[in-house]
């Protein structure tokens, strides 16, 4: 992370709990060593581990994440769905497969390459290579992603992310019946420890909660409408998979082909069809709801579907699975 802003919503925890409990790249103890060595600061100043913060300070961090000789991000003529645009904030319907900012072993083609070819100004609270980047979508996840033009739409969308006041909704295909419909599934998510790029449910881990409605099942799959409460790192994938109902396509959490072991051999077959046009999990950011950061008005947003994803709902009822 670089030049992050974190807005405080609650008072009364300690500095190194609080960005602990928000903050799922690093561990508790490497947050600690971060604080100690000025990497991160309160309101412009460095505080002790111990500092009680208190709602609405601003926590800054610069912690690279990134190649440290990649300085700043080229601009690249890549294709954007734009949603809406004005001067405070840009809405992208992100296709499968972008990353959303350059990374390890990832330096270009991603849409905040995109962003600085297609943007004359964008916020850099969180940094050169990250131009208005406020929240994420995993890489293989399509759909809404809200971008930031100026600091100041920044903070604000930052403070409503952190007080849990953007409603976004996800659409998913998983494996299987779901026991219960509808329901929450409040469980906290941590990070693998023999896989530090995956993540698991564990009581000890950070608070995670997720809504999610069943809207339709077919024998072998459903279709699910998720609400998140909080943002964590894969949190639906990983919330669905812990139901027993992983997201198709999503191998990294038990919805890939593995799964198809056990099934009769007919079945099989209509399985392995189904996956040559699978080429990513099947989960869509379609729908997010924010008050704009400058009118103070409600906006909400969607995007429908992509081809890929109706491809593979065609592709379900005509296998009859």
């Amino acid at each position: 992370m670089k030049n992050d802003i974190l807005i405080v919503n609650k008072s009364g925890i300690r500095l190194d709990k609080f960005l602990a409990d928000n903050i799922d790249e690093y561990s508790r103890t490497q947050l600690q060593k971060y604080i100690k060595n000025g990497y991160i600061t309160v309101n412009g100043e460095i505080k002790p581990t111990n500092y009680s913060v208190n709602q609405n300070d601003q926590i800054q961090i610069d912690i690279s994440e990134i190649n440290d000789n990649v300085e700043f991000i080229e601009p690249q003529e890549i294709p954007i769905d734009i949603i809406f645009e004005d001067d405070e904030i840009i809405v992208i319907n992100k296709q499968a497969g972008m990353t959303v900012h350059p990374g390890k072993g990832n330096i270009d083609g991603t849409l905040a390459n995109a962003l600085a070819f297609h943007c004359k100004q964008l916020s850099d609270i969180n940094g050169p290579v990250r131009p208005g980047i406020v929240h994420r979508l995993d890489q293989d996840t399509s759909g809404i992603i809200v971008v930031a033009k100026t600091n100041y739409a920044h903070i604000k969308l930052a403070e409503q992310f952190s007080n849990r006041l953007v409603k976004k909704v996800y659409f998913g295909i998983t494996w299987g019946y779901w026991k219960e419909k509808e329901g929450l599934i409040d469980q906290p998510i941590g990070r693998k420890r023999n896989d530090p790029t995956s993540f698991m449910v564990n009581l000890t881990g950070k608070e995670a909660q997720t809504n999610f409605q069943v809207v339709k099942e077919s024998q072998y799959f459903s279709h699910v409408n998720y609400f998140p409460e909080t943002g964590r790192t894969h949190q639906i994938r990983v919330h669905s998979a812990f139901c027993g109902n992983p997201i198709i396509g999503d191998a990294k959490y038990g919805g890939g082909l593995s799964r198809m072991k056990g099934y009769m051999p007919e079945i099989s077959r209509k399985m392995e069809l189904l996956f040559k046009i699978v080429q990513r999990h099947i989960l869509h950011a379609q729908k997010i709801s924010f008050m704009h950061p400058r009118s103070k008005k409600t906006m909400s947003f969607e995007a429908d579907l992509p081809i890929d994803i109706y491809d593979i709902i065609n592709k379900i009822e005509s296998l009859n699975v």
